[in-house]
């Protein structure tokens, strides 16, 4: 066997030290720092090339013509179109990708664009001038194209032994490039695995994704429970286009969820967030909120939802919000992450809000500290932002001035930036049957009404006159003796 020094893995000169040298591969050479990463790119390219060779992930696509998928290139956004055209036009190849591809099927507008393609990330930011490079656990850029932003990634590679997983097998870093077919593998769902050419209209389908979703299935590309352990958020996922797409979930992808849903526990917060604002803000919020529940998986995204459920009224006030949301996304209005989770959470702090004031703590100080202690508690599961949680604060804190229709504190209250928001969470209080519908209308006509108008509805002051204070005059006699002021009645000693 030839030394590690005939291998050229040693300086001429140099005396081998075992402090300064790593033992690696088969054959036992012993390899200096300087050459390390030389070796492991070596083993590393040597791996894929092998395992390519074994592997039933690359296999070819099925091609599908226009006339079978029906989406025509005017179909997909200007900024996707151009995007592919730069790339292949640089001699890469590039597709629209995932989900866009998924909904111009269904006949779905995409609320946005990812594109895959076999140019690196650097590659890709050198072609346009608005991109950047984004991500840790896969590196992906971000082409501005206009208003659009579209996701451009580099087709993946298969995952294998060396991929570097945490004790539960979530993947934790991913950075490794493949080709079209392994990228289509590492897909979750076959509806997701589809790669559509702008330019010649076709669409690749690798694992039958196409007739999936004309059979209205949702199947899980390889093993559920192991694509489940790589990533814990596709369970959030078959969820979320089952209810989507009208989808039924192949029994082999739902078995295992109920058992699994503990992995969620290892998710960032912050990506969970994300995934539940997908989720919620997807149309079909109400069906989601259903199947988390049946498959039950809302223990780990918003552990006090499950509490909301089971009470009568909860349960009401959170479907009516659900529906609301809903349809404000099928009429194209705009939506306020703040005010759904301010709608999800507040029967737990209406709760607290009780307890303590049962305890005798003044009230508005006692909903402050109940609105704390319920976002902490979500905080734990979810990476709810400062901003949002600010929001939501607002619109909770807003509430107990509706009680106020006397003197000014009407007129103030219309005057709070966040009383909109706070206005239509009190009509969802009153028609969930919390408060009287009075309250609800009197306010909505308040608002309505001209200023002659409101003074004549405002109710009558009822609440004790505070007696104001007078301040003592600073110095003078009166100051220097402690006399009284002649304006001030003398304190008694005897009360």
């Amino acid at each position: 066997m030839r030394s590690a020094r005939q291998h050229g893995r040693l300086r001429p000169g140099l005396t081998p030290k075992p402090s300064f040298r790593y033992h690696c591969g088969p054959f036992g050479l012993f390899i200096e720092p300087s050459s390390l990463i030389s070796y492991l790119m070596i083993v590393k390219l040597l791996r894929r090339v092998f395992r390519r060779g074994e592997s039933p992930m690359a296999g070819r696509s099925t091609i599908i013509p226009v006339g079978r998928h029906g989406i025509h290139r005017e179909h997909v956004s200007p900024g996707a179109r151009r995007t592919c055209e730069v790339l292949q036009q640089a001699g890469f190849t590039a597709y629209v990708v995932g989900g866009a591809v998924r909904d111009l099927i269904a006949g779905i507008v995409p609320k946005d664009y990812d594109i895959a393609t076999s140019a690196t990330p650097e590659e890709v930011r050198s072609l346009f001038r608005r991109a950047r490079i984004i991500g840790r656990r896969f590196q992906i850029v971000h082409v501005m194209q206009g208003g659009e932003t579209l996701e451009v990634s580099t087709f993946r590679a298969a995952h294998d032994v060396h991929t570097t997983k945490d004790e539960h097998g979530r993947v934790l870093r991913d950075n490794v490039f493949g080709t079209m077919a392994e990228d289509a593998a590492r897909r979750d769902f076959t509806v997701n695995a589809l790669y559509y050419d702008p330019s010649t209209q076709v669409v690749h389908d690798y694992h039958h994704g196409v007739a999936d979703l004309k059979q209205k299935t949702l199947r899980m590309i390889g093993e559920p429970g192991v694509r489940y352990r790589e990533d814990p958020v596709r369970m959030l996922r078959a969820v979320r286009l089952s209810a989507k797409l009208g989808l039924t979930l192949d029994p082999a992808v739902r078995a295992p969820i109920r058992e699994m849903a503990g992995l969620m526990e290892n998710v960032p917060p912050a990506r969970l967030f994300d995934e539940m604002l997908k989720l919620l803000f997807s149309g079909h919020a109400v069906e989601c909120v259903k199947r988390l529940r049946d498959d039950g998986l809302h223990h780990g995204l918003l552990p006090l939802l499950d509490v909301i459920l089971e009470q009568p009224l909860g349960e009401k006030f959170v479907l009516l919000a659900l529906a609301s949301t809903d349809a404000r996304v099928k009429a194209g209005k705009s939506l306020s992450p703040g005010y759904l989770f301010a709608t999800l959470l507040w029967h737990e702090v209406l709760a607290n809000w009780e307890i303590r004031k049962a305890r005798g703590e003044a009230p508005i100080p006692a909903l402050y500290e109940a609105m704390d202690e319920v976002l902490d508690i979500q905080g734990e599961k979810l990476a709810i932002t400062r901003r949002i949680a600010g929001d939501i604060k607002e619109i909770w804190a807003l509430q107990p001035r509706f009680e106020k229709r006397a003197g000014k504190s009407p007129q103030r209250l219309l005057e709070q930036p966040r009383f909109r928001a706070a206005y239509d969470f009190l009509a969802l209080r009153a028609e969930s049957g919390e408060i009287e519908q009075e309250i609800a209308t009197w306010w909505l006509d308040f608002q309505m009404a001209d200023f002659a108008g409101r003074e004549a509805m405002l109710k009558p002051d009822t609440d004790p006159k505070k007696r104001r204070r007078r301040k003592k005059p600073s110095g003078g006699l009166a100051g220097a003796s402690g006399a009284p002021n002649a304006a001030e009645p003398a304190a008694s000693s005897e009360g």
